[in-house]
C-alpha cells in the first residue's frame, strides 16, 4: 500500500504516491530523475548517497523516502547557485580532488557541511571528518587539499532557527518513537553540537528506595552486565577497562579503551569518562556517561541519565544522522531497564548480548512505518 508524501526537493514542491519500502536514493534518482546522488554500497558505510535533509548531511541508501514526508531535501544539483560548493567545485579540479567522480557528490556534500559548521580547517580535522565517505581512486591526498584551500579564511557558520527547530522536533518524535514500556520514560532532548558531539538524556523509574539503588550503582561489574554490547575487564578504584561491541550492517566495530569513574556522594551522583578504539576501522569513540538518583516521595527512585558520545573516523558518519540517534537512544533505553530489573533483583542470569544496528535499525524503521499508517508498535 503506497503513501502519499509531500516534501520540498532542491527547492521545488514534490508530492506524490511512494511504497514504504523505497528509500530515498532510489526515488530521487529513479521518480525525480536527480541521478547526481549515486549509489554505492546501500548499506550507509560509502557515502557516495549522501543528501542534504533539513539542513544535515543523511545516507539517502538508508533512509526510507515516507520518513522524509514534509522535510526540505537538497541534493547535489540543488548547490549549483551555492558560494561553499562552488568554492569546493573550483577547489576539487584544481587540486585534482576527483577520478572517476563516483564518491564526489557525497564527498562534496560532507565538506560543504565541515565547511560550514568549523570554517578554516587543519589537514587533521579534514581526514578525520572525511573518513567515513570512501573513494577508491584519488588516495583521498586531492581531496584533502581541496577542502583545505575552499576553507581557508572562513569562518563557521551559526545554524539557522529553521534548523535548530527541525532538530527539536526531530529530537523530540525519535523520543516519542524510543518510548520504553515501563521500567523507563525518555525524555525529548536530543542535541547534536557543531563540535561532532551528541547528547541524549533518559530517566528511569526503580522500584527500591534511593538508598539501595545507590549501593547498587557502586557495584560496577554488576551495572556494565545492564549495557548490551559491553564487557568490563578490568575495575580498579575509579579506573575502567574494557570493551564495546557493535555490528553496523557490514561492519563489526569492537571499541576497547579505558575510562574513569567519579562519585559525588553528597549529590548522589557520578560521571563515566572514557575512550576507545576500533583496531579493524581506525574509528575512535569517546563519551562520557552522568546519572544521578532522584528520590521519591513514595519510596522509589528515579535515576537520570546523560549521556554524551562522539564518533570519528571511518564510522564518523553513522553518528549524524537521525536513524542513528534513535539507534543509541535505543541502546541507553536498553540499558536503563536492564539497570531497573537489576537493582530491583531481576536482572539476566547471563550479560546482555552485543547490539546489532542492523537489528536496531530495522525495529526503528517497522516503529516509523507503522507509525505512519497508524498502526501500534508491538
Amino acid at each position: 500500500m503506497n503513501r502519499e508524501i509531500a516534501l520540498t526537493v532542491n527547492k521545488n514542491a514534490v508530492t506524490t504516491s511512494v511504497e514504504p519500502r523505497l528509500h530515498l536514493a532510489d526515488f530521487l534518482r529513479g521518480e525525480l530523475g536527480l541521478t547526481g546522488t549515486h549509489l554505492g554500497c546501500e548499506q550507509g558505510v560509502c557515502g557516495a548517497c549522501t543528501v542534504i535533509v533539513d539542513g544535515k548531511p543523511m545516507r539517502s541508501c538508508i533512509m526510507p523516502a515516507v520518513a522524509c514526508d514534509g522535510a526540505d531535501v537538497v541534493t547535489i544539483e540543488g548547490l549549483d547557485n551555492d558560494e561553499v560548493a562552488g568554492s569546493l567545485r573550483e577547489a576539487f579540479s584544481a587540486h585534482h580532488g576527483l577520478q572517476c567522480g563516483f564518491c564526489t557528490p557525497g564527498m562534496l556534500i560532507a565538506s560543504r557541511d565541515l565547511i560550514l559548521r568549523q570554517g578554516d580547517c587543519e589537514e587533521a580535522r579534514i581526514r578525520e571528518e572525511l573518513s567515513g565517505n570512501l573513494c577508491r581512486c584519488t588516495g583521498y591526498m586531492g581531496i584533502v587539499a581541496a577542502v583545505k584551500a575552499a576553507s581557508a579564511g572562513r569562518k563557521p557558520q551559526a545554524a539557522s532557527q529553521e534548523a535548530g527547530a527541525q532538530q527539536v522536533a526531530t529530537a523530540s518524535a525519535a523520543a516519542a518513537m524510543a518510548a520504553p514500556s515501563k521500567a523507563a520514560v525518555a525524555t525529548a532532548q536530543t542535541v547534536s553540537g557543531t563540535d561532532g558531539w551528541t547528547e541524549l538524556t533518559q530517566r528511569v523509574k526503580v522500584a527500591a528506595d534511593a538508598e539501595t539503588t545507590w549501593r547498587f550503582l557502586h557495584d560496577i561489574p554488576r551495572v556494565a552486565r545492564c549495557l548490551p554490547g559491553a564487557e568490563m575487564t578490568s575495575f580498579d578504584g575509579g579506573s575502567i577497562t574494557g570493551r564495546m561491541v557493535v555490528k553496523f550492517g557490514p561492519i563489526k566495530a569492537s571499541f576497547g579503551g579505558e575510562g574513569t569513574l567519579v562519585f559525588d556522594e553528597a549529590k548522589r551522583s557520578s560521571i563515566l569518562r572514557g575512550a576507545g578504539r576500533d583496531t579493524g576501522s581506525g574509528s575512535q569513540a569517546s563519551g562520557e556517561v552522568i546519572y544521578t538518583l532522584l528520590p521519591d516521595a513514595a519510596g522509589a527512585c528515579e535515576i537520570d541519565i546523560r549521556l554524551r558520545y562522539r564518533i570519528t573516523g571511518m564510522l564518523a558518519q553513522f553518528s549524524r544522522g537521525a536513524l542513528i540517534r534513535d539507534l543509541v537512544g535505543r541502546l541507553t533505553e536498553a540499558f536503563a531497564q536492564n539497570l531497573a530489573a537489576a537493582v530491583t533483583g531481576h536482572e539476566s542470569a547471563s550479560a546482555p548480548r552485543e547490539i546489532s544496528a542492523g537489528e536496531l535499525l530495522w525495529a526503528v524503521l517497522i516503529r516509523r512505518i507503522r507509525a505512519l499508517f497508524g498502526r501500534p508498535c508491538t
